[in-house]
């Protein structure tokens, strides 16, 4: 099987990341699609109840846009920020999936 991966460095405009032999890729199955996402790092795989997200808060700065982020959670003391994948991967992105597949 041929998972193809998506650069979500490139989807968000930061800097080129190198990919070495053992590049963390997460699996995702959107709207019927097998897609990988590239990550940085993941240290921890959770399990969050639906009741302990927060909602996304409003920002001042113009510059940070909130349109991905689902909300907040907090576990053990750290601040989680929770993106909407399907929100994420807009209908070009999942077609350039669609191109590469074929």
């Amino acid at each position: 099987v041929i998972v193809p991966i998506l650069d979500l460095r490139i989807k968000f405009q930061l800097a080129v990341a190198s990919y070495p032999e053992f590049t963390v890729v997460i699996v995702l199955n959107i709207a019927g699609w097998v897609v990988g996402v590239g990550v940085d790092s993941v240290s921890d795989v959770l399990t969050l109840e639906a009741g302990s997200f927060r909602p996304t808060p409003e920002f001042a700065s113009a510059s940070f846009d909130t349109k991905y982020i689902t909300g907040l959670a907090s576990v053990d003391e750290q601040m989680l920020i929770l993106l909407d994948i399907e929100k994420l991967m807009t209908g070009a992105d999942m077609a350039l999936v669609d191109s590469a597949v074929d």
